[in-house]
């Protein structure tokens, strides 16, 4: 065996010898996120200057129930002042009242009518701006008068304007801003008291 240095079990190796432990949120700031004023409760929360997600979920996926039907539809909507939307819809088949038999399951067919009833329902909304949109999915309107409309086909139970997706939006200016917020006067000044400020 020739009598030599061991390049594997020499101490101090140099690979990441200078290499210093960085914390990633140093270098970030952090921003408080404030809802429209149409909300109850605006402050949200807080995020990375960095890291938006946006209107993204976890699992975009639901899970079947027993004995049910699950319907989805989703229809694209363009509202008054130029956003394009698109509006995910989900709904369940219940039992009829009169009815004795276990399953509720819909068939093909009604399934079809049901999804072109809520596409119908939704669209009656490109009437209306993004405020009036949002104004009208808080208090589940637009599920109620879906519900109604597929009563005739099958009767559903828990239906649900799962997710909205914005396609496309308009130029948007600091005056619509201050608009949406419900802070500002004619000037397009902000006139609230509360401002953002940096978060150590």
């Amino acid at each position: 065996m020739v009598v030599g240095k061991n390049k594997r079990l020499t101490k101090g190796s140099k690979k990441g010898a200078k290499k210093k432990v960085v914390d990633p949120f140093s270098k970030k700031d952090w921003y408080d996120v404030k809802a429209p004023a149409m909300f109850n409760i605006r402050n949200i929360g807080k995020t990375l200057v960095t890291r938006t997600q946006g209107t993204k979920i976890v699992s975009n996926g639901l899970k079947g129930r027993v004995f049910e039907t699950m319907i989805e539809a989703h229809v694209d909507v363009k509202t008054t002042d130029g956003y394009l939307l698109r509006l995910f819809c989900v709904g369940f088949t219940k039992k009829h009242n009169n009815q004795i038999g276990k399953t509720s399951s819909a068939q093909h067919q009604q399934v079809r009518q049901i999804q072109k009833m809520m596409e119908i329902v939704i669209q009656e909304m490109k009437t209306n701006d993004l405020k009036e949109v949002v104004n009208k999915l808080i208090p589940d309107s637009i599920e109620k008068d879906i519900e109604k409309a597929c009563l005739s086909i099958y009767p559903l139970h828990d239906v649900f304007v799962r997710k909205v997706k914005m396609l496309k939006k308009p130029r948007f200016g600091l005056g619509k801003l201050v608009e949406l917020h419900g802070e500002g006067s004619s000037s397009g000044k902000a006139t609230g008291g509360e401002t953002g400020a940096k978060v150590e």
